[in-house]
């Protein structure tokens, strides 16, 4: 049954195989790279885009009970480590990339919010979301999804509480500090409206994020299909220490939700790639963008900017290495 649910419903093995006897009986042959690739590209693009739909608006009717207003009101009750825990876990419930992530984040810090609460909420929400836990089930399987979901809350817990503790205020920009954040109440909604908010979420998002999901798919049908094993294996295998700095610094000048990353992390790891080199790649695609980096400079210093940065590529080295060392128990 778990076999079953993986393969064909997360999995959805039924559109491999149907786009596979769709393109046989137009003529293509599925045994040359060039028929490989348009099937690995058709299958995940369709694949992505059901599951993206569906869980977006499961995740934003869900988001509906907890506008800013009620999310600021449930992290101020919480202190200590259970607040940074709070905001990670709130993270997980928006379904939004890291640049989408940073005007929530600004909202937090100007509502007065312990800074390190809300860069633990700033490192889960693109990290973690619930979305990429069902989308690394469907392709990964679910150890490695609940691994990949754990470790990133961990890194978001722990990062916001070493910031927390560098006693970093000062270093965020005045016009946030001073900003007003006098409370408004949202409306009561009903059930209607809940799920016309999250019919315009899966619009909206499905519109910026699909670009994303061409290139990421297109980019994994090329992978997949066209490098050698060799070359990946050499590259990104247990032959190259360096392999998880390597994809960690190649992530981060670029900028993809984790539904456009999952493909092309899909490609390398079936292409010999070690585990922790591929879920490195991930965080630090979804978490460092460089578009993000320079949109989040808008709102911190460059001490704080750089202690963010450094708290996080350390936490996704520790994760690279330690899932290449445990491959073995998830794969």
């Amino acid at each position: 049954m778990g076999s079953f649910i993986q393969k064909e419903i997360l999995g959805m093995q039924w559109i491999h195989r149907w786009i596979g006897q769709l393109l046989r009986h137009m003529g293509v042959d599925m045994h040359t790279r060039m028929g490989g690739s348009i099937q690995f590209f058709l299958y995940d693009v369709i694949k992505i885009t059901i599951l993206l739909c569906v869980l977006i608006f499961l995740i934003s009717y869900i988001q509906s009970y907890f506008p800013p207003e009620r999310s600021k009101k449930i992290m101020g009750r919480f202190h200590g480590i259970g607040a940074n825990i709070m905001g990670a876990l709130l993270g997980t419930v928006t379904p939004f990339c890291s640049c989408s992530s940073i005007p929530i984040f600004m909202g937090f810090t100007s509502a007065g919010l312990p800074l390190g609460v809300t860069f633990s909420f700033l490192i889960s929400s693109p990290m973690v979301d619930l979305g990429s836990l069902v989308l690394l089930m469907s392709i990964f399987g679910y150890r490695i999804a609940l691994a990949y979901v754990a470790v990133g809350l961990v890194i978001a817990v722990v990062g916001g509480c070493v910031i927390e503790r560098a006693h970093m205020e000062d270093q965020v920009e005045d016009f946030i500090r001073i900003a007003s954040s006098t409370s408004i109440e949202s409306p009561a909604l009903t059930i209607v409206d809940r799920l016309d908010y999250a019919k315009d979420q899966v619009v909206s998002t499905f519109r910026k994020v699909f670009p994303y999901i061409l290139v990421g798919v297109g980019i994994g049908a090329l992978i997949h299909n066209w490098i050698p094993e060799y070359m990946i294996e050499r590259i990104l295998g247990n032959t190259n220490p360096f392999g998880v700095i390597l994809a960690t610094f190649v992530g981060v000048p670029m900028y993809a939700d984790i539904f456009g990353t999952i493909p092309v992390a899909e490609a390398l790891l079936s292409k010999g790639a070690l585990l922790g080199t591929v879920l490195s790649f991930m965080m630090a695609v979804t978490t460092l963008s460089l578009p993000s980096l320079i949109l989040l400079h808008k709102a911190i210093k460059p001490k704080l900017l750089g202690l963010f940065i450094g708290v996080c590529v350390i936490g996704i080295l520790l994760v690279g290495y330690g899932f290449n060392l445990c491959q073995g128990l998830f794969i």
